[in-house]
């Protein structure tokens, strides 16, 4: 780390003016340390070279790592306020506090078909007249919104080709998710009155959605239509249990609540979405203290790069009010940035007492939760990773395990993961799958070894570009002596057995849990730990996650597989012949069963090409 004096802050400050502007900092390897803004950049940046004692430990080795300073003024300060975040973004220093999610929001929409389809996407598209609702603090409030709306409304979520090719009606018909509108069980008006009370039900208006479905009961009553009565009614119950529910405020309708929580070295932030008066959905981020002097840095930090980016985003997400535990640095200007971007008034408070001090207590509550359970797991984990170098007899200790699986379907689709797991848990950051090709279908052995060699080539073939700090200590392998030595034989060859120990993990009878074998490459008895040992219960953890995390990986590549056309390969068959023929023929299950005169009479198909497509399917 360079010192203060390699950079000439006195020569620099008197070239800098009191405009406002943003200051990029810049390591002696050009690496962009840190971006910031100030009202006055000569004030500013001449506080990060005063008395030492006044920085903070990050701040201080911030400053000992400055090569040089760049500044840009711009004509105000909310206008430093947009560069700075642009430049966060993009750049990503690394004394910058970065999001690591940059995905948009998802959305729940209806679309303006005869029949709409209720689904989910990430984009908003403004060509489709589609109605959109959200958006979503994730994937998981959304597909929680989809299950509960496919029990109530019962709308159909197939896609268009799908519901224009159906002759009859598909499970979710049978077991009541869908209506099956395209087959015709259910009239355009009965169905449009689902949409409606879909629309009103997405906002917020599931009081107006009982009361339509009371008269609709009572009317069917009436007309002595039992069955139609039973089922509004038990749409009414779900409806107000789903009320019953849900935590309600009256008076406060759309919040974002954002606390800080600290425990051993570690912030959590904790975001609540509250909407309509509703908890929909939080997010937590957990960071490491030493990137920020204290909470309110943190919390400044924060609010500034998060809410810029929904504006800049476009993604509407900022409610009228956003609390804040602490007043953020800033917050005038802040408030009025915002607004100007958003078109309507924007306020961050940060309420002292009151109901709304409830919502921030809520999530302070929820953070605070979240880092004692996290600490706690690592306390646990460290404690197995102590027991497990006690009960393996292997002469060096360890601080990373990484395991390895294959999965595969019959040969088909084969994916080896690779997870990691120190004394702090597992390192997801760190997690690796790998596409194995070229082998013999269902050879796991020679799986086993690829995906090995692709792992350890580049500390033989590069060793002094290698990280060495990632070369795994304990190679943990999921299966038994077959793997085992072919993994050994890998580690030989590359003259790594110095650095690394090899575990095979092998299923007991009756592959029950708690009776596995520990096998070493060379240690011809297996070692078998008791069921309740904590050791035990780390290596069945970093195994089963392996296994997950293999099979996740082998489902999505067989799935995409499976969803390319086998059409697609035949030669001189482009997208428009693909999608008229299967239009002509309702599908490709007709398609292959089709004669090579019955693809001539098709438009554009020759009887060469016929061929082709008939002996893609025979």
């Amino acid at each position: 780390m360079s010192s203060v004096t390699s950079f000439d802050h006195r020569r620099f400050l008197a070239e800098v003016g009191n405009e406002p502007g943003v200051y990029q900092m810049y390591g002696a390897d050009g690496e962009l340390l840190y971006v910031g803004k100030a009202n006055q950049l000569k004030r500013r940046l001449s506080s990060y070279f005063g008395a030492q004692s006044s920085l903070s430990a990050k701040t201080a080795r911030l400053v000992a790592q400055i090569a040089s300073i760049e500044v840009m003024t711009t004509r105000s300060e909310a206008e430093a306020l947009l560069l700075e975040n642009n430049l966060i973004k993009q750049h990503r220093p690394h004394y910058n506090i970065l999001l690591r999610d940059d995905k948009s929001y998802p959305y729940l929409y209806l679309s303006k078909d005869p029949f709409p389809r209720l689904g989910s996407v990430r984009k908003r598209r403004t060509d489709q007249g589609a109605d959109y609702f959200g958006p979503y603090p994730g994937v998981s409030a959304v597909r929680e919104s989809l299950y509960l709306l496919q029990r109530l409304f019962r709308l159909r979520q197939c896609d268009e080709t799908t519901y224009r090719h159906r002759s009859r009606p598909c499970l979710q018909y049978q077991i009541e998710r869908c209506s099956a509108p395209c087959v015709g069980y259910i009239s355009p008006e009965a169905y449009g009155v689902d949409v409606e009370h879909t629309r009103l039900f997405l906002q917020g208006e599931s009081g107006a959605v009982i009361d339509h479905l009371v008269i609709l009961m009572t009317e069917a009553a009436a007309a002595l239509e039992y069955e139609t009565a039973a089922v509004m009614r038990d749409r009414i119950t779900a409806l107000r249990q789903i009320q019953q529910q849900q935590h309600v405020i009256q008076g406060q309708d759309n919040l974002d609540v954002i606390a800080v929580a600290a425990l051993a070295g570690e912030y959590a932030l904790e975001l609540l979405y509250v909407r309509d008066g509703h908890l929909v959905g939080n997010r937590r981020f957990i960071m490491e203290g030493e990137r920020f002097s204290d909470s309110g840095e943190l919390l400044n930090s924060f609010v500034k790069r998060y809410y810029l980016d929904q504006l800049q985003g476009g993604e509407g997400l900022i409610p009228a009010r956003i609390l804040v535990t602490e007043t953020v640095a800033d917050q005038q200007q802040l408030n009025e940035l915002l607004s100007r971007e958003a078109g309507r008034k924007i306020e961050i408070v940060a309420p002292k007492r009151g109901q709304l001090r409830h919502w921030l207590e809520l999530a302070q509550r929820n953070g605070e939760q979240a880092l004692q359970q996290r600490v706690n797991q690592q306390n646990r984990v460290a404690a197995q990773f102590e027991q497990l170098l006690q009960r393996l007899p292997i002469p060096t200790p360890f601080e990373r395990i990484e395991c390895y699986d294959i999965s595969h379907t019959a040969g088909e689709a084969t994916v080896a993961s690779g997870v990691v797991f120190t004394r702090d848990g597992p390192q997801t950051a760190h997690y690796r799958r790998y596409h194995i090709d070229h082998i013999a279908p269902g050879d796991d052995y020679a799986a086993m070894e690829q995906v090995i060699r692709r792992r350890l080539r580049p500390f033989t073939e590069q060793p002094a570009a290698a990280d060495w700090e990632r070369l795994p200590q304990l190679l943990l392998i999921d299966g038994g002596r077959g793997q085992i030595g072919r993994v050994f034989e890998v580690i030989k060859e590359f003259k790594l057995v110095y650095a690394l120990q090899v575990v095979g993990i092998a299923k007991g009878e009756g592959r029950k849990p708690g009776l596995e074998q520990l096998l070493l490459p060379e240690q011809s008895v297996p070692i078998i730990l008791p069921a309740e040992s904590a050791a035990l219960h780390l290596l069945q953890r970093v195994r089963d996650e392996a296994h997950r995390f293999a099979i996740e990986g082998h489902r999505k590549r067989r799935a995409k597989k499976r969803l390319t056309s086998s059409l697609e390969q035949i030669e001189g068959l482009g997208p428009k012949r693909r999608r008229l023929l299967l239009q002509q023929f309702g599908g490709m299950q007709q398609l292959s069963r089709a004669t090579i005169e019955d693809l001539v009479r098709v438009k554009g198909i020759s009887r060469s090409l016929a061929e082709r497509i008939y002996h893609n399917f025979h």
